[in-house]
Order: C-alpha cells, then structure tokens, then sequence
C-alpha cells in the first residue's frame, strides 16, 4: 500500500517546501485540492519543486474549465514534471458549481462522463491536426483548424475520479484510470461500499480488471503523545463535513446519524462550518480518522491494507491555527519516514 501526502502550506513557498520534506520523507505522491487555492497552479509549483513523487490534483473541479483548457493544463503539468501527473477530477456539489462558478451542473454522472471524454481525445490527437467533433448533451467538442506545435510528454494521462455516491463510483470503475475518496472514508465504507460500485463499474469495460483501477483513500491524520488532543485538532473536519445533510447516509451508515443532527443543529443556530469540532464526538472521529499516538495512527492506517491501494495523509486545518496545523503536519511527515524508511 503505497502512502501518499498532501501538503499544506500558509503560503506557496511553504507549501512547496512541505512537498519537498514529503517526498524526502518518502511519499510516493503529493496532493493538492482545489479551493483556498487553484489546484493546477499548486501542481505547477510542487512538480517543479520535486523529482520523483507523482503530483495529483485531489481533486480539480471538472466541470469550472472546459475540457480543453483542462487538457492544456494537464499536459503543461505532465511536461513540467517530466510524466508524473495525475489529473484527479471531481464534480463539486450543485450549488458551488452555479452560485461560485456560474458553471454548468447538470446531471453530473453524464456530464463528467463527457467531460473525461474530451480530455481524452483533445490530449490523444491534438498534435495532429485531425478535427475533433464530438457530440454531447453537456459537453459538445468541434475543433478545425488546430494542432498544438508542442509534443506531449505522454499521450494518456491518468485520470482518476472523486466519487462517493454509487453512480459516480460505478463510473470511476469504468472509465478512470484511479478512484480518489471523500475525506472520511472508513475501511468498513470503502468495503461494504465503495468496492463493489468500482467492480461493478470495471466490468463495464471490457478488458479493464481491478488492477486497472488505483483506489486512493483520502485519510485527515492527527498524531499526539495525548490522544486527547489529537481528537481535537481532527474534529473540526469532522464536524466541517458533519454539517452538509448531503453526507446523512454516510454518517448513518456508521451509527452517527444522531451525532450528525447535533452538528448541524449547531451549525443551523449560527456557527460557522470551520468551528464545530466542540459538538463533535470522540466516537465521531475516532471512526471516520486516523488519530492518536504515532503507534495508533500506525496500527489504524494498516486497516486499510488489502483495500487500498494509497493512502493520502492530510494534517487537519479547520478551525485550527497554522501553527497547530504545522505542529500535526510534522507528526504526518515522520510517521511517513517511520513507515516508508525514508528521512523525515
């Protein structure tokens, strides 16, 4: 099982220098999301800031580009880091799509389904020449006239899909090259639910077998001599993801439906999302993260032995200060060296 990282950093400088401890320290992949900052600019800075870790986008949001500015953007990224990135695509819920972005949503299932298409084929024959004329409820391509003057570094650049929902996990098993989960994904989730959507979705293409398909478990850590307040440095993410209703059957699949309520009846009454860690329970985060000691942190990441195929460690951050942010960070960074034997 391969462990991977996603850095934070208050600022691009930091972030890169994280990235470099990381991949030091020996994670075969560093991360970045895409909110607080755009995640193919954070890509360009730790690709060129690093030299043997793969540099994903956990995730970009797939449907506020076109599919051909997403396609230039990931071959730009796979050249600056000499073959090593992963375009890590997810949908975003409805409302940030249309409110934020004013962009598209649609049915998201299809629509992605296209989206991935056309990137496919833009980076495949864009060196060409040929016209491209794709049709789509969502995502129609018609190119004449173009062909990039650059070679491509590859010509098929992973593609891996965030999905928690059984449609858009059946689809990631079918035409991604990776699956990429939510933040709190539990080995009995990945399981009893994730699992058999991907293989139910990799029968669907012919030839593809469940080697085909990486599955990354995206895991907030929190490390502390007193388990106590690592507890508490990871409970503001849950409660962060505890507050959106969307989540419910998730949190009822673990036996936190009436954890979950509290949370969100805090939040209705005016709390922010980032500050809700204090109606968070110890049960809570104990099911859905990895906290403790080193030595429990260890022993809970090897649940997912068997199951995953990468781990992506994150330090936790909401509600917290950047100093207790950097202090969880530089636990995640030495049990990376611990486990992989790398320096930390």
């Amino acid at each position: 099982m391969r462990i991977t990282y996603a850095p934070w950093g208050e600022t691009l400088d930091e972030l890169i220098e994280v990235a470099r401890r990381a991949e030091e320290a020996g994670a075969e992949a560093v991360w970045v999301p895409e909110l607080h900052r755009s995640a193919t600019i954070a890509a360009a800075a730790l690709a060129q800031a690093t030299s043997t870790a793969r540099v994903g986008t956990a995730i970009a949001l797939a449907f506020t580009r076109s599919p051909m500015v997403t396609a230039l953007e990931a071959m730009d990224l796979d050249e600056l880091s000499g073959g090593r990135f992963i375009l890590g695509l997810g949908t975003g819920v409805q409302r940030l799509n249309e409110d934020w972005h004013n962009a598209r949503f649609g049915k998201p299932v299809p629509h992605l389904r296209e989206t991935v298409r056309n990137i496919r084929e833009f980076i495949a024959t864009c060196t060409t020449g040929q016209p491209i004329a794709l049709e789509g409820e969502y995502e129609p391509m018609r190119i004449r006239g173009y062909q990039r003057p650059f070679p491509v570094t590859r010509t098929r650049i992973p593609i891996y899909l965030a999905a928690m929902g059984p449609a858009m996990t059946r689809l990631a098993g079918q035409i991604g090259d990776g699956w990429i989960s939510h933040e709190l994904c539990s080995p009995r989730y990945l399981t009893e639910r994730i699992l058999p959507e991907l293989e139910a979705g990799i029968a669907r293409t012919e030839g593809k077998t469940r080697a085909d398909v990486e599955v990354v478990v995206s895991a907030c850590c929190s490390i502390d001599r007193d388990p106590a307040v690592a507890r508490r440095r990871v409970a503001g993410l849950v409660g962060f993801y505890a507050s959106v209703r969307t989540y419910a059957d998730f949190f009822e699949f673990h036996g936190l439906a009436e954890q979950q309520q509290a949370v969100i009846d805090a939040f209705r009454s005016g709390r922010g999302a980032d500050y809700l860690g204090d109606v968070v329970t110890d049960e809570m985060v104990d099911t859905l993260t990895l906290c403790g000691t080193r030595d429990q942190v260890a022993e809970r990441l090897a649940a997912y032995e068997g199951k995953a195929d990468s781990v992506k460690l994150s330090p936790p951050t909401h509600g917290l200060s950047a100093e207790d942010t950097r202090k969880a960070q530089d636990e995640i960074l030495a049990l990376i060296a611990e486990l992989t034997g790398g320096r930390a």
